[in-house]
């Protein structure tokens, strides 16, 4: 099959949906070729988190189980030895768990970042790519409790396979009602 008609990371979501994210997702990717689900899925998300948008994340794959995200080594992301950023890190890391977590919040809550704690433990090198994932019975504690929190696997590696960060991040959601 030519290249823009292989399925992409981003098959149909078959299953009930968490919420409005979710099914607005599926229903855009119904509506456009597959190769460009991954392209599509960066644009509405960087229009949301202005912040990713502006460093240049990618989504790979978003899903109700796992979101893969890449940062490029890029100059507007680079520290003082041309490396991404320690803050484009946790940026990347923050990103991914947020989106996966976000696939999942019922409408009726807000979701929030309750802490983050990112370690440092080698220098990156290339670009980075950012896998958060949550296991089913964790999925079904965000759809089922009214408010909660919930800590998101997350590993961060760079292009040679090292893992540049270690990262914890935990993510909390209240019902609208109480903002």
């Amino acid at each position: 099959r030519p290249p823009s008609l292989r399925s992409s990371s981003f098959p149909p979501l078959r299953r009930r949906m968490a919420n409005k994210l979710a099914k607005s997702l599926a229903s855009m990717r119904s509506r456009i070729p597959t190769f460009l689900h991954p392209m599509a899925t960066t644009y509405v998300f960087n229009r949301q988190v202005k912040f990713a948008g502006t460093a240049g994340l990618k989504i790979e794959k978003l899903e109700e189980d796992e979101a893969v995200m890449l940062m490029r080594n890029q100059p507007k992301v680079q520290n003082h030895i041309k490396g991404v950023h320690a803050c484009a890190m946790a940026l990347l890391a923050e990103s991914a768990t947020g989106a996966v977590f976000g696939m999942n919040v019922p409408d009726s809550a807000i979701p929030l970042i309750k802490s983050m704690t990112v370690e440092y433990v080698k220098v990156a090198k290339g670009d980075l790519r950012g896998v958060a994932s949550l296991s089913q019975e964790q999925r079904d504690i965000i759809r089922n409790q009214p408010k909660g929190e919930v800590e998101i696997p997350l590993t961060v590696t760079d292009s040679e396979g090292n893992v540049p960060i270690k990262a914890r991040m935990l993510w909390a959601w209240v019902p609208k009602s109480r903002l």
